[in-house]
Parts: structure tokens; C-alpha cells; sequence
């Protein structure tokens, strides 16, 4: 069965609301916190940080997440992270889900919170709460609310990160088809590093599905989605990614693995990595998308770690915003991604719009047309293809070029 692309993000979904306002919580003259809100009760699955500190809002959607196992709603706000707040972080959370539960007469532990920005300050629970007021007195299912909310949640990213699919699956009635919505939104610009990347993500479906194989496809689409990016090396204390699932959508609840488990996996790879390669070329500062696919690989392990290592070095990405075809330092970073392989039998390939060069064979750099690589350094998106001759395997991982606008903007992020 076909997954096609439509417009729009988490309003997509059947009996799914979205809001957002202007709080004033950091920034001036644009919009700061965005509200999710689902009709139906809905099954929830999550993956958070693995930084040791954690903010406040994760360890509430940890709970959420793994105790509850059900949500109705999302409070997101931009520019103070609610992190190493201590016990004042935790009673933030706890107001504002009783001033969004009130508001939405819904259960305290059926809301789900997320805060970006900055690490250390209290966030002000006056505009919070008026915050909150003002986004459930103003939900709505339209394409543009998910996208303002998109837009919301942005702290120094470029552009807003949204997708949305639909895919068909049997109807509970046994009657045909029904259609099924998946969409989603994320932020993350800097702090972007594998292992939970750092960012916030919401995706919604109106998919009837078992919460436990919900949690089982979300653990498992991260690992070649959100888990290969990295802009920085920095891990940050609120990696947050959730899935809610209405079930309005009236499939066959779906509650053991096949067919219809499959196509809901695939459908919500398929959004998973378009926001996160949006992220990675979203990167602070960043002038260029780079990809690094390995194929041939012992193992998929092995093949995640060489791509990792390639996007995350330094040197390489300093060499694609200076459009500097220097092969070495990708092969470098191949050899110390921890993988223990021959180096005289791959071969490396850079890869673009404009056409191919050949870097590496047989363990030697290659002669190559030096206008064509800069030619193709020069696109928006920069690929690097690896055939390590070791096995069947492949990943592929996104980051971004090193420029000086990211020292610029890391250098007076907190004043």
C-alpha cells in the first residue's frame, strides 16, 4: 500500500486541535508557547534525553509516558528550558497541567508538557497560565493552527518542521479501507547530537493502536530517524519525542505485529526522517545538509557508527563550508569510528545533484576533477556514499557544515 505526502503537521489527524500564542516568556513580537489537543482519549508513546540532567518536563512526560500510558493534551513552551530547576521546575509542571486540565476539563495526568530555550532561570507561571488560557480558548483543526504551533515552539531555528502522510489500513467494520493521518512537528536547531537527539517532536495519528506496539514502533523508527543527526555534539537535558494515537481514524485496532504494524511503521519512519534531515540541515548557522551513507557494512550497528562518526567531526564539516574537497578527513573519520575494517578495499564517493566523484579505491585517493567537487560541495546538500566490501548492511546519518555563525549564535545565546 501507498504512503502519500499532504500538507500540514499534527493537525492532520482526526479529532486533533492545535494553538498558539504570544506569552512573552523570553522573546518579544513573536509567538512562544503551542497547545495539542485531542478529542479521544489517546494511546501515548515516548522517548526522552539520555543526558543525566534532565529537565523538569521530561521527567513529567516520563511518568506521563510509562505510568499513565494516556494523554489528551500538550503544553510546549519556547525560551526557558525548565531545566536544573529543581523542585520549583517539578511544581511548574504540575500548575501548569492543572491550569491546562482545568481549562480543558481533562485530567492533570492526561497533559504532556515540553519547554525549549534556556537552562537555568524559572519559567514566569503568571504568563504561563495566562498562556495556557489563551491557547485552549483558541484550538482549532486547521492546517494553518499546526503550523503556527510549528512555528511556535522554534527557539533559534531558521524554519518551522512539519510533515503529515496518509496511508490506507482495513476499517474496524470490516468493510474496505479506511484512511489514516500521521503528522508531525519538531524544533531543534543547536544541541543536536545522536542517542535521543536534541529536540522537541509531537506527532499525532487518528490510528487505532495497541499503546504498548505504539511505544515498540517509536523505540524502533528513532534508531534511523532522530537517533543519526547530529548538528553539535551536544546532547541536551530536554530531548522529548511523543507519539498520540486517537484510534478516530476507525481501523482494525491494531494489536500485534504484521501487515497493518508494518505499513504504521513505515509511515511513521517516513515522517520521523523528514524532520529530522530538516533539523540536521537546520543546524545553527549551517550553509549546508550533509549526508553520510554507508552501505556494505558487517553489521547495522557498524553501519550507524561510521555514518555517525563521518557527520559528527568536526573537520569534515569545516571542510563542507569551505567547499574544500578534502577526501582525508572523511576517511579519518570512518577510522576512528570504533569499526574495525580493511581500508584498502572501500570505496568513497562524494554525491550530488550535479553528478559523482570517485575520492577513494582500493585504499588510495583517487584522482578527480576538482571543479566538479566543488561544483557539488557548492549545492545545498552535500552526500558522501562509503561501500565498505564487509557485508550487506547499510545507514545513512545527517548533520550540517561547522560555520561561523554558529560560534556567533552559541556565543551570546543566554544574554
Amino acid at each position: 500500500m501507498m504512503i502519500d505526502r499532504i500538507p500540514g503537521g499534527v493537525t492532520a489527524a482526526k479529532g486533533f486541535k492545535a494553538a498558539s500564542c504570544a506569552a512573552g516568556i523570553k522573546y518579544a513580537g513573536r509567538t512562544d508557547m503551542a497547545m495539542l489537543y485531542s478529542d479521544a482519549p489517546c494511546a501515548v508513546a515516548g522517548t526522552f534525553t539520555t543526558n543525566v540532567v534532565k529537565a523538569a518536563p521530561v521527567l513529567w512526560d516520563r511518568r506521563i509516558v510509562y505510568d499513565v500510558k494516556s494523554a489528551r493534551a500538550v503544553v510546549v513552551n519556547a525560551g526557558i528550558a525548565n531545566a536544573t530547576t529543581g523542585e520549583a521546575g517539578m511544581e511548574t509542571c504540575r500548575q501548569t497541567a492543572d491550569c491546562a486540565a482545568r481549562a480543558l476539563d481533562i485530567p492533570a495526568d492526561s497533559v504532556l508538557l515540553g519547554s525549549t530555550g534556556v537552562i537555568g532561570p524559572n519559567l514566569p507561571m503568571d504568563r504561563i497560565s495566562a498562556g495556557v488560557t489563551a491557547l485552549a480558548a483558541s484550538l482549532s483543526d486547521t492546517v494553518e493552527a499546526g503550523t503556527d504551533a510549528s512555528r511556535a515552539i522554534m527557539t533559534t531555528d531558521t524554519v518551522n518542521k512539519e510533515f503529515a502522510v496518509t496511508f490506507q489500513l482495513p476499517a474496524a467494520n470490516g468493510e474496505g479501507n479506511v484512511t489514516v493521518t500521521l503528522g508531525g512537528m519538531s524544533k531543534g536547531s543547536g544541541m543536536i547530537h545522536p542517542n535521543m537527539c536534541t529536540m522537541l517532536g509531537y506527532v499525532t495519528t487518528d490510528c487505532a493502536i495497541d499503546q504498548a506496539l505504539l511505544q515498540r514502533a517509536l523505540s524502533a523508527v528513532i534508531q534511523d530517524t532522530f537517533n543519526m543527526i547530529s548538528v553539535d555534539g551536544d546532547t541536551s537535558t530536554n530531548d522529548t519525542l511523543l507519539v498520540m494515537a486517537n484510534g478516530l481514524a476507525g481501523n482494525a485496532p491494531i494489536t500485534e505485529e504484521g501487515e497493518a504494524y508494518a505499513l504504521f511503521v513505515e509511515a511513521l519512519t517516513s515522517v520521523c526522517r523528514d524532520l529530522a534531515v530538516k533539523m540536521a540541515g537546520d543546524g545553527e548557522g549551517a550553509t549546508h545538509l550533509l549526508e553520510m551513507k554507508v552501505t556494505g557494512a558487517d553489521t547495522k550497528e557498524h553501519a550507524r557508527m561510521l555514518a555517525k562518526s563521518v557527520i559528527g567531526s568536526s573537520l569534515v564539516k569545516a571542510m563542507v563550508f569551505g567547499k574544500d574537497a578534502n577526501c582525508g578527513r572523511v576517511l579519518c573519520a570512518l577510522g576512528y569510528a570504533g569499526v574495525e575494517f580493511d581500508p584498502a578495499v572501500i570505496e568513497l564517493y562524494l554525491v550530488g545533484e550535479s553528478g559523482t566523484v570517485c575520492f577513494c579505491r582500493d585504499g588510495a585517493v583517487q584522482a578527480f576533477d576538482e571543479d566538479a567537487a566543488l561544483q557539488i560541495l557548492s549545492e545545498k546538500k552535500v552526500s558522501f556514499t562509503c561501500d565498505m566490501r564487509m557485508g550487506g548492511e547499510e545507514a545513512t546519518a545527517w548533520g550540517c557544515d561547522l560555520t561561523y555563525d554558529y560560534v556567533k549564535i552559541n556565543g551570546d545565546y543566554r544574554t
